[in-house]
């Protein structure tokens, strides 16, 4: 959706019954300068900052893979008048989106330097540190609606365990985030040790598109158009949904809760449909599965609602609502991203009211123990 609204919710655009304060599942914080994480780095990966930069698993050389016209994927109007990028000026941020929209959290989703897609993991793993500190210092310590993720390599395991230690004895983050372009497929046994702790811990594991893991992005090779490219978005969700299903993640962690952020959901029931039938073909590869894949996606898996796939008829969004379920979807915005979604236009088929309180508040709520 690319409408921008910065004003306050008129009286008579919302319905008194329909008001509700709304959990933002996805919201971009970006740093202003190297200079602000820094601080919470030691000083020789300063100095390997300053010197080398980044060194990522991807071809592209001094640039990303998004276009000129969309620079930094952001909307035109989310520049900040105090300089610096997009999602950098805290009360820009709550002048344009917290407070007019009645934000009651949002979910901080850091992506600044590519903090997954390192060569060097331990470089990786320094700035994975270091973002993690500075989201408290620099956002949930200055306002308390927003509320940091842990930031874990997985391509690192034990440095992935030891920050996810470190951080939640700081008990103020309220997920585990991975990247969904890593070395493997998110199944591999080499990374359930997170998964066992995250279990343990009672966190969510939240998996938001990006990074790159060294391969082209679809399954077709490398794309020549950003549009291929951020279609692709939903096969990779759909394939890391398929992998962490049929090689056992949730049968061998049941208390686990897993969250796909900014894929959209427009893609779950086929990609589900399809495991289910496959399952029932070739059942005794996979002697691990005790139920079918649907009832794993249905009981262990929550989706963020950006960007919605909005078809011409409004009844097949709402048939799409009603079989992955209202009670597994969660309201992001993608703030301050270009296809932000206005909560108060995202839906393009009406909801019931309890839909509605679930989806905009009521699942993130208690996902989080908010």
């Amino acid at each position: 959706m690319s409408d921008v609204i910065d004003r306050p919710i008129l009286a008579e655009e919302v319905a008194a019954q329909s008001r509700l304060r709304i959990i933002d599942c996805d919201v971009h914080p970006s740093i202003h300068a190297h200079s602000d994480i820094e601080q919470f780095m030691p000083k020789r990966w300063q100095e390997h900052l300053r010197t080398y930069g980044s060194h990522l698993r991807t071809p592209y050389i001094g640039t990303t893979p998004y276009p000129r016209s969309s620079p930094l994927i952001a909307r035109r109007d989310a520049w900040p008048p105090t300089g610096g990028p997009p999602g950098s000026d805290l009360d820009f941020m709550r002048k344009q989106h917290l407070d007019p929209l009645d934000i009651e959290y949002g979910i901080l989703q850091v992506l600044d330097l590519f903090i997954f897609s390192q060569q060097n993991l331990e470089f990786g793993a320094a700035i994975q540190r270091a973002i993690n500190d500075w989201q408290l210092a620099f956002w949930s310590d200055r306002e308390p609606r927003l509320k940091a993720s842990i930031l874990a390599g997985q391509d690192d395991t034990e440095f992935a365990i030891a920050e996810i230690e470190r951080c939640a004895k700081i008990g103020r983050y309220v997920q585990i985030n991975v990247c969904p372009r890593a070395n493997e497929p998110l199944g591999r046994r080499r990374y359930w040790p997170i998964y066992a702790r995250a279990q343990e811990l009672g966190l969510p594991l939240g998996i938001h598109v990006g990074g790159y893991g060294g391969h082209a992005p679809t399954g077709g090779g490398w794309p020549s158009y950003y549009v291929e490219e951020h279609q692709s978005n939903a096969h990779t969700m759909a394939a890391q949904l398929t992998s962490l299903v049929l090689e056992g993640v949730p049968e061998r962690f049941p208390n686990l809760k897993i969250v796909f952020i900014e894929g959209g959901f427009g893609w779950i029931p086929s990609a589900t449909w399809r495991m289910d039938r496959h399952f029932e073909a070739f059942r005794s590869e996979v002697p691990h599965l005790k139920r079918r894949p649907s009832e794993y996606v249905k009981e262990h898996f929550w989706f963020t609602t950006q960007p919605i796939d909005e078809p011409d008829e409004a009844k097949h969004l709402r048939s799409l609502i009603e079989w992955v379920g209202a009670d597994r979807l969660l309201f992001s915005s993608d703030y301050p991203h270009w296809d932000f979604d206005d909560p108060r236009y995202a839906f393009k088929t009406p909801l019931t009211e309890t839909e509605r309180r679930k989806i905009f508040n009521g699942n993130a709520r208690a996902l989080y123990k908010l």
